[in-house]
């Protein structure tokens, strides 16, 4: 295996649109590393220029100790797993795993030994003599694995392996390619728009807008320290809520409420006066009536919507004199409401007035200009 580096990487297209804008990158040697992002902003562009179906305008990309720019695909010793599974309908499992070795000429015991490994490393040994056709969709991306494992190339690249498939399957192939990866130990470069998929699989997370990587992270510390208010609204669901207002001695007024900031939130202060975008995520609000002391901040709040989910409810409101602010992709219907996940035990229901207690140790606040977060680790 090999690690896969980004130095100073851009692709300009000839219309002038710039797809991937100076990237640095290092997927370590053996790590499972994803590119996540909305659509259009760059991943499967970065994933097609390691794999050389894209050129490079600027910059170098290195794969083990080569600069790959000028080699031709074939020549990266890469294997690349696509979302639309790109199987031969007319060949059988075994055959479509073989292909890439028949093409290198290898010996038949030595292709036949290496379709049978990567068979009981994926669970196929009894789909060998299947086709594509009766196979089911998990079935048929699992085949489309084999083939990239058989090859032992140093990374995998891998650009939405699991769109396609049914919420029930990308649960099961989340878990296999977790396991996979922690038997084979393979270098792994991951897109996904899903962040879901994100936080689940990916060692470390890189985070693109734009052609930009915004943060590169753990799941965990993407989440709990996020860099700015894009990273902020793009990991987490329901996504953050946020809110304009004034840092002043410690406490943050907006739309009529004084919020004070307890003590550990102030003393990560980058800058303490000035206008902030405040960030809580949907599990820091709590049903006053199921809260636990009198910490917190109780809010009167109008229910919008409710949803139940089993162990948790999701609640959409409004608080009268405090709006949430339009940061990242919201429905246009819910413009100016929170988001929050109350226990389930919570009465909320839509149309019902409640009062509903926020609590400010976990908050995030951003420089209101630039996005950036104020707050140290």
């Amino acid at each position: 295996m090999a690690a896969i580096e980004f130095d100073h990487v851009t692709k300009r297209f000839p219309d002038g649109t710039v797809a991937v804008d100076d990237v640095e990158l290092e997927v370590r040697d053996g790590e499972f590393m994803i590119l996540v992002g909305p659509s259009g902003c760059g991943k499967t562009t970065a994933l097609r220029m390691v794999a050389g179906l894209e050129e490079i305008t600027s910059g170098e990309i290195r794969i083990g100790d080569r600069v790959v720019n000028g080699l031709e695909p074939k020549e990266r010793d890469v294997a690349m797993v696509f979302q639309n599974y790109a199987l031969y309908p007319h060949m059988t499992v075994r055959e479509n795993i073989a292909f890439p070795l028949k093409m290198q000429r290898l010996p038949k015991h030595e292709v036949r030994s290496r379709v049978d490994e990567a068979a009981r490393l994926l669970g196929l040994e009894d789909f060998l003599r299947r086709k594509p056709r009766e196979l089911s969709g998990g079935q048929r991306q699992r085949v489309a694995m084999g083939r990239a494992i058989v090859r032992h190339p140093q990374a995998f690249l891998m650009d939405e392996p699991l769109s396609n498939l049914d919420a029930k399957l990308r649960v099961q192939m989340r878990a296999e390619l977790v396991k996979l990866h922690r038997r084979l130990g393979a270098t792994t470069l991951y897109v996904t728009h899903d962040q879901t998929e994100a936080m689940t699989l990916g060692q470390r997370v890189a985070v693109l807008d734009h052609g930009v990587v915004q943060q590169i992270d753990t799941p965990q510390r993407l989440y709990r320290h996020p860099a700015n208010t894009f990273v902020a609204s793009f990991i987490g669901s329901p996504p953050m809520n946020f809110l304009e207002g004034v840092l002043v001695d410690g406490a943050i007024s907006a739309g009529g409420y004084r919020l004070e900031l307890p003590g550990p939130v102030r003393r990560r202060l980058r800058n303490g006066v000035g206008k902030v975008i405040a960030g809580v995520r949907p599990e820091d609000f709590q049903d006053a009536r199921l809260a636990d002391g009198d910490s917190g901040v109780t809010l009167p709040a109008e229910i919008e919507i409710t949803e139940q989910l089993g162990p948790e409810t999701y609640a959409y409101f409004h608080v009268e004199g405090l709006a949430a602010a339009e940061v990242g992709e919201r429905p246009v219907e819910l413009a100016g409401a929170f988001a929050a996940r109350l226990d389930p035990r919570t009465s909320a229901a839509a149309g019902q007035r409640m009062n509903l207690v926020l609590y400010l140790d976990a908050i995030h606040l951003f420089d209101a200009e630039s996005g950036r977060s104020i707050l140290g680790d």
